[in-house]
């Protein structure tokens, strides 16, 4: 009994260590392709973090407006 138990440690040791290798092994990769894409790719900004303004054309305000009765006609049904 002792020797299946020290059999089944050892497999699990061996199966969470190529687990944890696998996980090391994609993390280094994933961070190879990420530099690489920066060099041979780059962007001028990726994100456009521009602050929100309020609606100034008719077609926002009634984007708006319809967004706001599918809301109310939702929330009244239930």
């Amino acid at each position: 009994m002792n020797e299946m138990m020290n059999s089944g440690v050892e497999l699990m040791l061996i199966g969470m260590g190529i687990v944890f290798a696998f996980l090391a092994l994609l993390i280094v990769m994933v961070n190879i392709m990420t530099a690489v894409i920066q060099r041979f790719f780059p962007e001028d900004s990726v994100l456009d973090v521009s602050p929100m303004t309020a609606p100034t054309s008719h077609t926002e305000a009634g984007v708006i407006a319809a967004i706001s009765a599918a809301l109310h006609q939702y929330r009244n049904k239930k």
